[in-house]
């Protein structure tokens, strides 16, 4: 099934018109989370492929998150949320909710600074995913996805035990912190034409929007969800946020029902576009990144990559800019997905 790119979905994206939302979190904030990163997270590198470059006829520059601890760039926004904690709410713990690498990267986060974390995860997470996040020292706790609502267990965890909620996306410090990943690549490239980054709950996205758009004021942001969770798109669309089935998609990561409310207003006003791919897009990005790259990538992490490769961008900028977001999948898995 063919995946367009869809542009300005309720006329243009990024709104300039007088009382258009001003988003919470600014380039600043983005700027004291990557210092309060600094010696903490890794600066990934950003790759470049001739090969690459050749297929598409472009300049790309990938953001090598993968690399980052955790393995996703998800540890830049738990370490920032809960580096800003009193001594007295860091003596109690923290609880969040999470897929696999918000719960990793909470679990880490907790760790380096000394506090204790309760995960709430879903029973069929990735089996490396629930053991890193234990690997931490972090308390799990189980539940079914497509029937229970992790949002609401989090929080009867929190009032029963004192714990701060730290959710995946929708909140300020997580967003700024998960922007530092942008401010870093443009920082080492200059500007880019364009930026592609895998929208979830939307936080990466959010985060990277704000930052990228004011470093670089006419830079092209699209976001890129699967097409079974094309739920940022529709909300778009329709011009709030909306509610999809959970979706069934190799990328897990980006299997969320809806947008996150934060992210969602920052991103209504700054993306340009949101365009979709399928699993196969995504195996085949997958496949040329360990091929091509010698990097193993998750299905969410080559979500972005792999709507370059299959032409969903059409025409392309000359410089762009591309987060591969995460690396975090088991052999067995990695091996069952590419064969």
């Amino acid at each position: 099934m063919s995946a367009p790119e869809t542009t300005g979905p309720t006329g243009p994206a990024r709104s300039t018109a007088p009382g258009a939302p001003v988003p919470a979190v600014t380039l600043d904030d983005v700027r004291d989370a990557a210092g309060r990163l600094a010696g903490v997270a890794h600066r990934t590198p950003v790759l470049r492929s001739r090969t690459l470059d050749a297929r598409l006829g472009a300049e790309i520059h990938l953001k090598c998150e993968n690399f980052q601890r955790i393995g996703a760039f998800k540890f830049r926004g738990a370490y920032n949320a809960i580096s800003r904690l009193s001594p007295q709410q860091l003596a109690r713990g923290v609880v969040a909710y999470s897929s696999g690498n918000h719960a990793q990267a909470v679990a880490l986060a907790a760790r380096e600074l000394g506090t204790r974390a309760v995960i709430v995860m879903p029973e069929d997470a990735p089996r490396s995913k629930r053991d890193a996040t234990a690997g931490y020292g972090a308390e799990i706790v189980s539940y079914d996805r497509y029937t229970g609502d992790r949002a609401a267990l989090a929080q009867q965890l929190a009032d029963e035990r004192g714990l701060a909620l730290i959710p995946p996306y929708d909140h300020p410090h997580i967003i700024a912190g998960q922007g530092t990943a942008a401010l870093e690549l443009i920082e080492e490239t200059g500007p880019l034409d364009a930026l592609l980054a895998p929208v979830g709950g939307g936080g990466l996205m959010a985060g990277s929007a704000v930052a990228a758009t004011a470093l670089v004021p006419g830079i092209r942001m699209i976001g890129v969800e699967p097409e079974a969770g094309d739920d940022t798109l529709r909300s778009l669309k329709a011009g709030h946020r909306i509610t999809i089935p959970v979706p069934h998609t190799i990328a897990d990561g980006q299997a969320v029902e809806s947008p996150g409310e934060l992210p969602f207003a920052i991103n209504r006003r700054l993306l340009d576009s949101i365009t979709l791919v399928t699993d196969d897009d995504i195996r085949a990005a997958m496949a040329f990144a360990f091929e091509r790259l010698k990097i193993v990538t998750e299905p969410s992490g080559a979500s972005a990559l792999a709507a370059l490769l299959a032409g969903r961008i059409d025409p392309l900028p000359p410089r762009i800019g591309v987060i591969v977001s995460g690396g975090n999948i088991g052999l067995d898995r990695f091996l069952e997905l590419l064969r």
